[in-house]
């Protein structure tokens, strides 16, 4: 996984923690503190952030978990997948566009970074040079055809 999203996911979760460890229970003791629960809605707010709060930390563990499960032996030698820089001809387009297949938190369609589980992504994973990839977009089907393939093996380390 790459250090800095590990780094990113980290800060995160270090700052829900404080917020549900510190800051929440604050705001809840004070809010009773004024009177009946029944229609306080500070009350009910701070209790609504707190289950929030706890939902996105679980979620947060949960995606630290499976990135650290990225095994980069795993990971092929020959076809498209995680890391992969793809050079493809969009056919809808006519032109070539490069694609590099990152995690959800790193992509950004406008850098030609794009997730894994996008559905780009998708439609590139397992593809190898010469191969099309067929994508369905909100703008239409695409054909894309693979015409270089640098896998995560093959590029120089950042």
């Amino acid at each position: 996984m790459p250090e800095h999203i590990k780094k990113k996911l980290q800060e995160e979760i270090r700052k829900l923690e404080h917020e549900l460890a510190h800051e929440l229970p604050a705001e809840i003791k004070k809010a009773a503190a004024l009177g009946d629960l029944s229609e306080n809605a500070e009350y009910h707010m701070a209790k609504q952030r707190q289950e929030f709060v706890n939902a996105r930390l679980g979620q947060f563990k949960k995606r630290m978990a499976e990135l650290s499960l990225v095994n980069l032996a795993n990971i092929p030698h020959d076809r498209a997948a995680f890391g992969s820089t793809v050079l493809v001809y969009d056919s809808s387009k006519d032109e070539k566009i490069e694609y590099k297949l990152v995690t959800s938190e790193e992509s950004d369609v406008n850098k030609g970074l794009i997730s894994t589980t996008s559905p780009i992504g998708r439609s590139l994973i397992g593809k190898q040079v010469g191969d099309m990839a067929v994508v369905v977009t909100p703008s239409g089907k695409r054909d894309l055809e693979i015409l270089k393939l640098t896998t995560i093996h093959d590029a120089p380390e950042e």
